[in-house]
């Protein structure tokens, strides 16, 4: 325990680094480090988290400003995390909230709010993170000037030539009105006036270097005011799962440790969907201070990045929050519980959801409760059988919801084998899985609602085929082709002169019954009290046979009818309107 007279030892700000893939934020990180990070990734763009500490001596060498201010630093350094675009990993949690002290947005400020931004942004407030918001890029405005060595950006943005001031302002002012839509007050750094009401937005280009002292500034600044009683050391250690990993012939998990001192051989319990996992340390490494290599250790301090070799590995899953046990384990298990069950709530009805980490999972869910999405079931890892066959009992219930949508997941080809009618819908960017799982629900009601209301009375539009007669009467039986609808058993037709004809009594395509035809379809149609020489021998077309009731529900709906189906709708109603003028109106 701490003694009440000694100072209370201060951690690092936890600081994510979120925003739109490609806005430059591994780059921004490039500039902090002096590292080249950035070319090494896949097309530029970061593939998984990364998490650089940066001592408060890197950044004082970073950030000339510090000393020429004659500042003081409190904080024992920075802990960064750079993540990929989506809002999954934006999402890291702990215990009681976000894992992330303050975020960076980054934003190319000429591109301004993209998806993923947006994305990020409605995870940021979800969590009541404090960010700051980097306006990357300025290099690339037209006729942008680099500020001259020892020239402040507030003044290398007020020397610029008008023409480029102007180019300047209209975007960020195109930014704040686009952040206000989120309820966010947005303004240049230099212009806040209430730091606890406004965001800054810091202009800078991680090419040019422009722009990285007043951000390093900005993120110390608001540290060292606003967050120092969060950053008190802990004495319990607790931590987020990042990944696994495999090194060769050894298994080993990455993770994070937010808050106390984790010692190699100490016991952890780390939460879980079934039972919480209790297992010992048996191997601790710590991230080295300004690259992404290891050391082993006997201990680590909060806030850091540590890999280690676990007793039990079984069911650990990236994203799980985990504590270091001390004093009754029940209490310990009895605490996640808690937690995942308030942040990972199901109903009685839905979607089955899966992701590839508890992060990527809560921000999923945020989304698709946003779009008032009902979710059943939920789970991290591969969609398997168990969730296909889920999926398959809401056929019945529920169609629009016998759906398994994955995140950043594949599908097992047991779930596959389940049912061709169950849609699994994967994605690796949430704000896509969402848009495509609510563009295929809408798709479902409407073809639901298509089918009950064919249900009550096809359109349909046939050609007699005059030259295909079987039997004349009792029943009638002559050849037609579908134009277009559905021709159905036990419907009513009528010629296209507007005279009842009979209810169809029979399909046959090549003397196999049918109880329905569609479009393009030629068949044999039978009449049971039709007389083909009297009644349809003169006529061209045949159209089934509506009540003014039925014309206008599918008038009502019209926007499930094809484009065919529309016209046929109407030609009935022309026949219908020759004897009475009224009719269907």
């Amino acid at each position: 325990m701490t003694n009440k007279n000694e100072t209370p030892k201060i951690r690092q700000p936890i600081i994510t680094v979120a925003g739109h893939v490609d806005h430059g934020k591994t780059s921004l990180l490039d500039c902090f480090r002096g590292s080249c990070v950035q070319e090494g990734e896949a097309g530029g763009i970061t593939q998984k988290i990364s998490v650089t500490c940066f001592p408060s001596e890197n950044i004082k060498n970073a950030c000339h400003l510090i000393d020429k201010n004659n500042i003081e630093l409190e904080i024992p350094g920075f802990m960064f995390i750079d993540t990929p675009g989506h809002a999954a990993f934006t999402n890291l949690r702990k215990r009681g909230g976000a894992l992330a002290d303050l975020a960076i947005l980054v934003m190319d400020i000429n591109e301004g709010i993209k998806p993923q931004t947006a994305e990020v942004i409605q995870i940021l407030k979800h969590n009541k993170t404090p960010f700051v918001i980097a306006l990357n890029k300025i290099d690339n405005i037209s006729g942008w000037r680099t500020a001259k060595k020892g020239e402040s950006l507030k003044d290398s943005i007020e020397s610029q030539p008008e023409h480029v001031q102007q180019q300047f302002t209209e975007k960020y002012y195109t930014i704040i009105g686009s952040l206000s839509s989120y309820g966010f007050e947005a303004e240049l750094y230099y212009k806040v006036t209430d730091f606890t009401k406004q965001v800054a937005m810091v202009p800078c280009s991680a090419r040019t270097k422009e722009g990285i002292p007043e951000l390093l500034m900005m993120l110390c600044g608001l540290s060292q005011k606003f967050l120092k009683g969060r950053l008190i050391l802990g004495d319990v250690a607790k931590g987020v799962i990042l990944e696994s990993k495999k090194d060769r012939t050894t298994d080993y998990f990455e993770l994070i440790l937010y808050d106390g001192e984790l010692n190699s051989g100490d016991e952890i319990a780390i939460a879980s969907f079934g039972d919480v996992i209790v297992t010992k340390i048996r191997t601790l490494e710590e991230l080295q201070p300004m690259t992404q290599k290891y050391k082993t250790v006997d201990k680590i301090v909060a806030a850091t990045g540590a890999r280690v070799q676990l007793a039990n590995k079984e069911g650990v899953l990236s994203g799980m929050p985990f504590v270091k046990v001390e004093g009754d384990i029940e209490k310990v298990k009895e605490n996640f519980r808690k937690d995942l069950a308030e942040n990972i709530k199901t109903e009685s009805e839905g979607i089955i959801v899966k992701a590839d980490s508890l992060g990527s999972l809560e921000a999923l869910l945020l989304m698709l409760r946003q779009a008032n999405v009902p979710i059943l079931k939920v789970g991290i890892g591969n969609i398997n059988k168990i969730d296909a066959i889920s999926a398959k009992a809401n056929l019945e219930i529920s169609p629009v919801n016998s759906v398994v949508v994955g995140f950043n997941v594949d599908v097992d080809d047991d779930a596959k084998e389940i049912s061709s009618k169950i849609k699994f819908i994967n994605q690796k960017v949430i704000f896509k899985l969402v848009e495509d799982l609510l563009e295929f629900q809408k798709n479902k009601r409407q073809e639901i609602e298509k089918e009950r209301l064919m249900e009550l009375a096809p359109i349909c539009k046939l050609e007699i085929l005059h030259k295909y007669v079987f039997r004349n009467t009792k029943p009638a039986i002559f050849g037609v082709r579908v134009l277009g609808g559905k021709l159905k058993q036990n419907m009513f037709i009528m010629a296209d002169s507007g005279e009842d004809l009979d209810r169809v009594k029979g399909l046959q395509e090549e003397k196999t019954s049918l109880t329905e035809a569609e479009a393009g379809k030629e068949i044999a149609l039978s009449l049971q009290k039709a007389n083909y020489e009297r009644e349809i021998k003169d006529k061209k077309f045949l159209y089934s046979d509506l009540t003014p009731g039925q014309f206008k529900s599918f008038k009502k709906n019209k926007d499930l009818l094809s484009s065919d189906e529309i016209k046929i709708l109407q030609e009935i109603a022309d026949i219908k309107r020759k004897k009475d003028d009224k009719w269907g109106i």
